[in-house]
């Protein structure tokens, strides 16, 4: 079989190994369809993802089918298409104890701190395998992962009907986030972008409001459409340096407001003390996705998520060099790349 090793940022290397053989009895052989690319990778790829080690095999938004399954697996059998999970646990810590096992003191993530899917073999635990319905096609089946975020993150922000929420970034995360608030009876959301085409995207998956701050004053746009309230939550899925900062202002958050920021940015931020504590404010950290996997596979089945243009540009596993060629060179047009293995 092939797989796709970032040996070092910018380095990238196809090789052919043996396909793995099934190591014990709870373990699943998955023979992979297709894969998600996140921005993650892309951080990979450069260098800039803290969470990441090299060499690495990228990849953790993974379908495919199972090919083999060790002697006590019962949960799915050969043949059945699956969804795998990205992370792996130890199960015994305190966070694994309390239900939190996607922060497991011991967590490994798939694509990142472990090798991940970008290769047409692996294997894994039966409890980390997901049946999905065959009538869900592969190129959707990718998109699991990253609406399991969508549901996670807003599970941790406690997103309730009567939320008025914002949205900073209407890349793949924005525009799910987006969905799943719209799917919770959210009746105002509001999404922030610097690009029209990802704002008139969001329009078309449900958002009441878009503001482009390239034209926009954010502040003055809130506060027309909150009448001098501001927003109840805030989801930080632009994740630059400052983006943080940029959502806490007074104006964008009514006081006992909820922030929940998305990404890894390393860079310090100049929040203080008072900004918190002035008008209590909540900062809730979500990471991946615990316990989501399953739900949103019967969503993605029941065909509630609109997935039209999720996910734009679709690359065969046999010419993945066009992958890194998006990473080196971006194109705008290109919002999310899905992996199909031939």
């Amino acid at each position: 079989m092939k797989e796709i090793i970032v040996v070092n940022p910018h380095e990238v290397e196809v090789r052919e190994v043996e396909i793995p053989k099934i190591s014990n009895e709870y373990e699943v052989l998955v023979k992979m369809k297709s894969a998600g690319v996140c921005g993650s990778d892309f951080h990979i790829y450069h260098g800039t993802n803290p969470c990441s080690t090299y060499p690495r095999i990228p990849g953790h938004e993974n379908a495919g089918i199972v090919s083999a399954v060790g002697n006590k697996v019962t949960k799915v059998k050969v043949g059945d298409h699956v969804i795998v999970d990205l992370i792996m646990t130890c199960g015994e810590c305190y966070q694994c104890k309390i239900g939190r096992k996607n922060v497991c003191e011991n967590v490994r993530v798939r694509g990142s701190g472990a090798d991940g899917g970008w290769r047409e073999y692996f294997t894994a635990p039966q409890d980390e395998v997901y049946k999905i319905s065959d009538d869900v096609p592969w190129k959707d089946a990718a998109l699991v992962e990253p609406f399991a975020i969508g549901a996670h993150c807003t599970q941790r922000g406690r997103v309730v009907k009567d939320d008025v929420v914002f949205i900073l970034g209407t890349g793949t995360i924005g525009s799910i986030i987006l969905q799943t608030c719209k799917a919770k009876g959210c009746k105002t959301v509001i999404c922030c972008d610097v690009n029209d085409d990802s704002l008139e995207r969001a329009k078309k998956y449900g958002a009441d409001y878009v503001i482009n701050s390239k034209k926009d004053d954010i502040i003055q746009k809130v506060n027309e459409i909150t009448n001098g309230k501001g927003v109840s939550i805030g989801f930080d899925s632009a994740c630059f340096p400052g983006s943080l900062t940029l959502l806490m202002q007074p104006g964008i958050l009514r006081n006992a407001g909820r922030v929940v920021p998305m990404g890894f940015v390393t860079e310090p931020e100049a929040i203080t003390q008072a900004m918190i504590n002035q008008r209590e404010l909540d900062i809730i950290g979500s990471r991946m996705s615990c316990n989501q996997f399953e739900p949103t596979i019967k969503h993605m089945e029941n065909h509630d998520f609109v997935l039209e243009g999720v996910a734009t540009t679709f690359i065969k596993f046999s010419e993945i060099e066009k992958v890194f060629g998006h990473m080196d060179k971006p194109d705008p047009s290109v919002k999310k790349m899905v992996i199909l293995f031939d």
